[in-house]
């Protein structure tokens, strides 16, 4: 049997104005407790790039220039039974309170999915037509093996809330 994994807490305050979803941390994020902390995932470059922010490895730093941006990170899965990092092995699955955290941060005006796994359980948890838009966007993951310059290229339509 697979070890019970758990993710993060959310990064988020009361200025946050849009949130980012992904499904649940991967081995090497929950190794560094960092969320996207494996070096090959490209979800910091690409926010420092939508960002226009010189790049940095420093992860209060990160955290720190996506609340300058009113940006929030939290997955849709609390905990579940995992063997390795892929989203296709996730068992026993949780979610978390995306609804009571909506309900607690009402300033947040768009929801993007980093991938397929974080959409398709957050239309579960919120349904289709829920209050807030909700938009699915390439997984930054490297297992996910578009380019970079398209994932960006999609990554992009956070740029319309910022």
């Amino acid at each position: 049997m697979e070890n019970r994994i758990s993710s993060f807490p959310p990064i988020i305050d009361q200025h946050s104005k849009i949130l980012i979803l992904g499904s649940i941390p991967g081995v090497k994020s929950l190794e560094k407790q960092q969320y996207y902390g494996h070096p090959q995932n490209k979800f910091w470059k690409i926010i420092f790039e939508l960002l226009s922010e010189e790049f940095t490895d420093d992860y209060v730093d990160k955290i720190n220039i996506l609340k300058k941006h009113k940006i929030a990170l939290w997955d849709v899965i609390d905990s579940c039974e995992r063997k390795g990092s892929l989203d296709s092995e996730i068992k026993f699955e949780e979610a978390n309170q995306i609804e009571a955290l909506l309900d607690n941060h009402p300033n947040i005006q768009a929801i993007f999915c980093n991938g397929g796994k974080s959409y398709k359980n957050l239309q579960k948890i919120l349904g289709k037509n829920f209050r807030v838009p909700i938009y699915l966007l390439p997984s930054t993951s490297p297992l996910h093996t578009i380019s970079f310059d398209k994932k960006l290229e999609d990554w992009k339509k956070i740029s319309t809330y910022l």
